[in-house]
């Protein structure tokens, strides 16, 4: 396989739905991914990368695995990264089959619910923050930008190589907190304050798009909608900081 092709192919969303594969772009998301458990099919590195200590580093490492490792340019790197200022290291990798249905909620869950988020960099700092409040998973519905973008990978730090970032449909999350008894919140400046919420012992949270909030289907769908004190000279948040905020105050 023609590696450079392939890196430069998985830019696209809908080739890294058929691929099933995913790039790593950077050194320290290569190093969290040389560490996970999910299987590394190449590494692509530059004639800079190689003389870096850390960089070359995590090439000799997954080389080492058998892992394909190949030099190119700095043109032909820079015609599959996704950065503005490459560090001359990337993965290709497999994206790990994670099914909604196989999900064990537990006794206490907090399953963090992404309703249309569109700004990778958003998606990223949500997945890494859920992960560090101790969730459950994180529910991308659609709307919501891949959870495989280069950038929310960058953004989440690797967080997805690990922790349980799940694609579903609405109709599948909805039969999903029915069969585990669930409950779902959802978040909105003109909700309940949350200081008064009592949270049940599992819950879903929804956040919503940055611009338009909550989809009208699963705003329906929550039985409580919570909000956050601001100061009055303030718009609004910025959902993954919003996001992070509710985590916090709704822990089990």
């Amino acid at each position: 396989m023609n590696w450079l092709t392939t890196a430069r192919d998985l830019r696209r969303r809908k080739a890294r739905e058929r691929n099933e594969r995913f790039v790593a772009e950077g050194v320290r998301t290569v190093e969290e991914l040389a560490r996970s458990p999910l299987t590394v099919d190449a590494v692509l590195y530059t004639g800079r990368a190689a003389a870096d200590t850390r960089a070359g580093a995590v090439v000799a490492g997954l080389a080492a695995r058998g892992v394909p490792a190949l030099q190119v340019t700095d043109a032909e790197f820079d015609s599959a990264a996704d950065t503005e200022h490459p560090q001359g290291v990337l993965a290709i990798a497999r994206q790990p089959k994670r099914l909604l249905a196989s999900l064990d909620p537990g006794a206490h869950a907090r399953v963090l619910v992404l309703d249309a988020i569109q700004d990778p960099g958003n998606v990223g700092v949500l997945v890494r923050t859920a992960a560090a409040l101790g969730a459950t998973a994180v529910v991308a519905l659609p709307g919501t930008v891949d959870l495989w973008n280069a950038k929310v990978v960058r953004s989440a730090a690797g967080t997805q190589f690990r922790f349980p970032a799940i694609d579903a449909s609405v109709a599948e999350l909805f039969e999903y907190l029915d069969r585990h008894d669930v409950a779902l919140w959802g978040t909105a400046a003109d909700g309940t304050p949350i200081d008064s919420a009592r949270p049940p012992a599992r819950l879903a949270v929804a956040v919503g798009n940055e611009g338009a909030g909550l989809s009208d289907a699963l705003r329906a769908r929550c039985s409580a909608v919570v909000s956050l004190p601001m100061s009055p000279d303030v718009e609004s948040f910025n959902v993954a900081v919003a996001a992070g905020i509710t985590l916090y105050a709704l822990r089990p």
